[in-house]
């Protein structure tokens, strides 16, 4: 038994932030239908390089535990599919631009009078509401104006993007939060409800101590690189055969640094003592530790520092990680039988639960894999699926 087992959804998202939020659901348990469009489906399956065996690794990478059926959603027999779909639905997420369902029908006023309990999920760029509800919302562009990018970087160089679609993959686990609230919800009050979820919102949240810093003394955050603003020493250093990361985190291991290191005159110096003693002379200190740091191997370093438990590891590339013994023993690397490709490995859910532990019950789905099995679940017979096909209502 899962913790959603049980629970229909009904997925009209594409590319990533509504895909992502459907398969962290899939994975505990939702039985989730993919919609998608007859002949071209998903704009992610088409997301090359790099490819599997043919498939995009974009779209492989958050659709697994889906089942997928093509409908044309302009199509009057394809919209009485929808709203079939919807009348067994717990939940159904949508990541179109805003007002572009409504038009069609499928807005929520439309769907809640078919399914009164109906937890409809919106994600958007922007939101549904505001002077800024229509403009497309795209993972870059909102790492621009929400922010993250004017403290990403090098001071005094152009800002830099986070290196993963972060901003797309936040909002898809904040929709997937907000389904399982309102799912919960539905449980005490029997009502369904209106999700208004965006990506904007959901970067602004996660400014949180830097917006907060910003709110209390009226000065925004700037680049820093990997330094942080209110702890030193905190970010990435450089040793004779690597980059590493040291992360001090209070005056205690501040203290133990400085004598595992043999730095006693760091430590003695009045100018370094507190956390905001080194904060206010970081222009100072870094340079000194810079200097030491790379003239030792990084083993060194980590042997030293581990010894006293002072923060301070590794800057792992992607194959690194993959491979870490840590991570497989997590079991965060997992395998995925599929029809196609061999071997097929993908990240596995993060989350550990001790009884209902997440899984993998389903392959990310050929497009249309499922068309004629969930037609037929839905009561259709066989001619009038072919009549459908005929028509490219399906």
């Amino acid at each position: 038994m899962q913790p959603l087992e049980g629970i229909k959804i009904l997925d009209l998202t594409r590319t990533l932030a509504g895909p992502f939020c459907t398969m962290l659901l899939g994975d505990v348990g939702a039985d989730v239908i993919k919609v998608e469009q007859p002949g071209t489906g998903d704009e992610a399956r088409n997301f090359t390089p790099p490819e599997w065996d043919g498939e995009s690794c974009y779209y492989l990478s958050s659709n697994r535990n889906k089942k997928s059926i093509t409908i044309n959603l302009k199509s009057q027999r394809g919209k009485d599919i929808i709203y079939k779909l919807v009348e067994e639905a717990d939940v159904l997420v949508e990541n179109f631009k805003t007002g572009s369902l409504d038009k069609m029908g499928y807005g929520y006023d439309d769907l809640k009078k078919i399914n009164p309990g109906l937890i409809y999920c919106s994600i958007s760029g922007f939101g549904r509401t505001g002077p800024e509800k229509y403009r497309a919302g795209y993972d870059l562009l909102l790492q621009g104006f929400g922010g993250l990018m004017s403290i990403t970087g090098e001071p005094d160089r152009t800002p830099v993007k986070a290196g993963m679609s972060i901003v797309d993959l936040t909002t898809g686990m904040f929709a997937a939060y907000g389904i399982q609230s309102a799912l919960f919800a539905k449980q005490k009050t029997g009502k369904g409800q209106l999700l208004d979820v965006s990506l904007l919102d959901g970067q602004v949240m996660l400014l949180n101590h830097m917006a907060t810093g910003y709110l209390a003394t009226g000065k925004p955050a700037g680049k820093m690189g990997s330094a942080h603003p209110t702890l030193v020493p905190y970010q990435a250093f450089e040793t004779k055969d690597a980059n590493i990361i040291m992360a001090v985190g209070n005056d205690r291991q501040w203290e133990n640094c400085c004598i595992t290191m043999d730095w006693m005159d760091l430590l003695e110096d009045g100018r370094f003592k507190t956390n905001q003693k080194r904060v206010e002379n970081r222009g100072e200190l870094v340079p000194i530790l810079k200097s030491r740091l790379v003239l030792m191997e990084s083993k060194e370093v980590f042997e030293k520092t581990e010894k006293v438990g002072v923060p301070c590891g590794p800057i792992h590339t992607i194959d690194q990680v993959i491979n870490h013994s840590q991570v497989i023993e997590r079991e965060m690397i997992i395998n995925v039988e599929h029809p196609h490709i061999k071997n097929l490995r993908m990240p596995g859910f993060p989350v550990k639960f001790s009884e209902t532990p997440g899984e993998v019950r389903q392959y990310p789905p050929l497009l249309g894999e499922h068309t004629g099995e969930i037609l037929s679940e839905l009561g259709y017979t066989e001619s009038e699926i072919e009549e459908m096909k005929a028509e490219k209502a399906i």
